[in-house]
C-alpha cells in the first residue's frame, strides 16, 4: 500500500475530490490517501502564510510516518493521468527526497484570477519543488523534521529543502509535475498540476486537460447526489 499525503484546503475542496478520483481511476495498487487538513494536525498551524492551508504541513510527512519508510506528498490541485505506482517505483534509497527540479520564471504574476483567493505569484528559487515529493521518511537527514522545526524554519528553508545538500535531493521526470500554464502543452503529462488555478474556476475552465478534470468532477458530484450537469455548467461559468 502506498501512503499518499494530499494537501487539503477547504476553499478548494472540489479539487481534492477530483484528484482522489483520478488517483483511484489510474492506480494499480491500493493507496492510503491522507488529507493534510489543519484541524486534524493537533496544534500545528498550517496557515502561517502563503496561499494554501498546507503551505508548511506538507513537511510534516516524515514526522507523521514516524520517520519510517517512504511516502508521497502531492498538492491537491493536481490530476493524475497515469498510475502513481510508476512514480512510487522511482524511489532511490540514497536520496532523502525526490522531486521534479523545476527551473523556471512564472508567466503569470497573479494566480487564481477572478477568485476570492486571487494572489501574487512570485518567482523564487526551487519554486514548486515541494508540490510533489517522494519522501524517504527514514533517511537520517530527515530526522530533523519535527513539528517544531516546521513551525520555526520558515518558507525559504523548507521549500528549498535547505537542510539537505544538493546530492541528497533526487530528481523526478517533469511529466510527474506538469505545470499547466507555465510549460508548453504536454499530451503525455502523467500528473497535471493546475498551479495557477484549477478548471473549477471560470478563468481556467478551458485549461489543458480540463475535459478530463470536469469528467472527474462530474463523477464526484454524482456520488453525493447533486445535479452533475448543472454543477459542471456552473463550474465552467464561474461559481
Amino acid at each position: 500500500m502506498i501512503p499518499v499525503f494530499v494537501g487539503y484546503d477547504p476553499r478548494e475542496a472540489a479539487v481534492f475530490h477530483v484528484l482522489v478520483e483520478s488517483l483511484m481511476d489510474t492506480a494499480s495498487v491500493p493507496l492510503s490517501i491522507i488529507p493534510l487538513h489543519t484541524p486534524m494536525l493537533d496544534d500545528f498551524d498550517g496557515q502561517q502564510d502563503g496561499t494554501n492551508a498546507f503551505i508548511y504541513s506538507r513537511f510534516l510527512v516524515p514526522d507523521l510516518m514516524n520517520h519510517k519508510g517512504w511516502a508521497i506528498f502531492i498538492d491537491s490541485d493536481m490530476m493524475f493521468r497515469d498510475d502513481i505506482k510508476k512514480l512510487w517505483d522511482l524511489r532511490d534509497d540514497s536520496k532523502a527526497v525526490m522531486v521534479v527540479q523545476h527551473d523556471y520564471e512564472t508567466k503569470a504574476r497573479t494566480k487564481f484570477l477572478g477568485t476570492p483567493i486571487e494572489s501574487k505569484n512570485e518567482t523564487y528559487p526551487r519554486k514548486n519543488w515541494s508540490s510533489v515529493v517522494l519522501w524517504n521518511c527514514g533517511h537520517p537527514l530527515n530526522r530533523i523534521i519535527t513539528r517544531k522545526f516546521c513551525s520555526e524554519a520558515g518558507g525559504r528553508v523548507l521549500h528549498r529543502f535547505s537542510w539537505l545538500d544538493d546530492n541528497q535531493i533526487g530528481e523526478i521526470p517533469k511529466e510527474w509535475n506538469h505545470l499547466v500554464g507555465e510549460y508548453s502543452i504536454n499530451p503525455n503529462a502523467k500528473n497535471v498540476h493546475y498551479t495557477l488555478g484549477s478548471p473549477g474556476f471560470k478563468r481556467y475552465s478551458d485549461s489543458e486537460h480540463s475535459d478530463l478534470w470536469h469528467d472527474y468532477l462530474l463523477r464526484s458530484i454524482e456520488m453525493i447526489g447533486r445535479d452533475p450537469q448543472e454543477m459542471v455548467r456552473r463550474c465552467k461559468h464561474g461559481f
